[in-house]
């Protein structure tokens, strides 16, 4: 394995800013570094892109950075529907180790660093005996652990997957909290460090809640959903701020709309739809909803059609009753995508402004 310095990036959980910190500190490394490369040794979210199938944030680091390197490589195994069961009955854990390390070796190959991100906790991928803690240890690479706001769950859970490096003699360089609540953040950053520090571990950042990130593209809602886009294609990417669930009477659902809002609504509740449309066509401008998803299959008379279709916002047709395009709407998983130029940007800044990159940089 060549001498390249090398930045492994875990988490404590699912969901805990990870994809987010480490495409803050690719977008901040290269900046510092001229050749930075980026690996995702196994993933678990896979798309297919380019005739193969890789992890989704591998394409989502590719594109926001303009990687060149082959995709196979940013992303050697990608856990696909059957794997574990085939790897329990089979094992060949040699042939996916071999796999890691030759793309490993072609990704940093010429690079100042390579940012390897793992996935879920670090115990994630035990089952095939590929965890977090074990390529960590393949790649001879120290961890940055990601956790969430708070103070005692946070603290027991760094202490818990610590144990895990800990038995693979991993070193964790240090901790970032991520997801503070904004009027917590000065005590959560001061008890947090001095109860890590009698840990003997050190707290290298401390992010606060970025409500922004959360908020899903209408374009993530319609994948979500299965739905169809009716109209309003060129909308798809506005960003929805808050979900409506409406089968009230038009006056008392109009006292509820709200820009960037995101209208749920049976296909033949005409009253309803014409209220949206009056709504955007009196207040306009930035009260325009985000989009409606029309519910159960149902269209409205073709009139209030060809009056949505002139709205400035995208009309989605779903064919599941209400409540359970609402479920999915809710249960709907909101990751930055490379369209979303904000939202890389604000991750950028994130890190920029509240990690210790320097100390980071002088760890590895």
């Amino acid at each position: 394995m060549n001498s390249c310095k090398r930045l492994f990036v875990a988490a404590t959980r699912q969901n805990d800013g990870k994809s987010t910190i480490c495409l803050g500190l690719l977008q901040v490394l290269r900046k510092k570094y001229s050749r930075v490369g980026f690996i995702k040794p196994v993933g678990q979210h896979y798309i297919e892109e380019e005739g193969v199938k890789v992890d989704e944030d591998v394409i989502l680091m590719r594109k926001v950075c303009g990687i060149s390197d082959n995709l196979k490589d940013m992303n050697p195994i990608a856990v696909t529907k059957g794997f574990t069961e085939r790897y329990i009955r089979e094992g060949r854990l040699e042939k996916y180790i071999k796999m890691i390390r030759d793309s490993y070796d072609r990704i940093s190959a010429n690079k100042d660093l390579v940012l390897i991100e793992g996935t879920g906790h670090a115990g994630v991928g035990a089952v095939f005996d590929l965890s977090n803690a074990s390529v960590a240890k393949l790649l001879e690479s120290k961890v940055l652990l990601i956790s969430t706001g708070g103070i005692g769950r946070p603290i027991d859970e760094i202490v818990m997957n610590k144990a895990l490096f800990d038995q693979e003699k991993v070193e964790i360089m240090g901790v970032v909290i991520n997801k503070i609540l904004p009027e917590k953040y000065e005590k959560i950053r001061e008890v947090t460090g001095i109860g890590l520090q009698r840990k003997g571990i050190r707290l290298l950042g401390t992010i606060p809640f970025q409500k922004n990130l959360t908020y899903p593209t209408m374009e993530q809602i319609m994948e979500a959903t299965g739905a169809k886009v009716l109209y309003g294609e060129k909308f798809l990417q506005r960003k929805v701020v808050k979900i409506l669930v409406t089968a009230m009477e038009p006056h008392h659902a109009l006292s509820h709309f709200a820009p960037h809002s995101l209208i749920i609504v049976p296909g033949d509740r005409e009253d309803i739809l014409l209220a949206v449309i009056a709504s955007g066509r009196i207040l306009g401008g930035d009260c325009e909803v985000a989009g409606v998803i029309l519910t159960g299959g149902l269209l409205p008379h073709e009139g209030v059609l060809k009056l949505m279709k002139k709205g400035c916002f995208s009309v989605l047709l779903s064919e599941d009753d209400t409540y359970t395009t609402a479920k999915k709407v809710y249960e709907c998983r909101v990751k930055i995508r490379a369209t979303d130029k904000d939202k890389v940007k604000e991750a950028m800044q994130l890190v920029s402004t509240y990690l210790n990159v320097d100390e980071i940089l002088r760890q590895i």
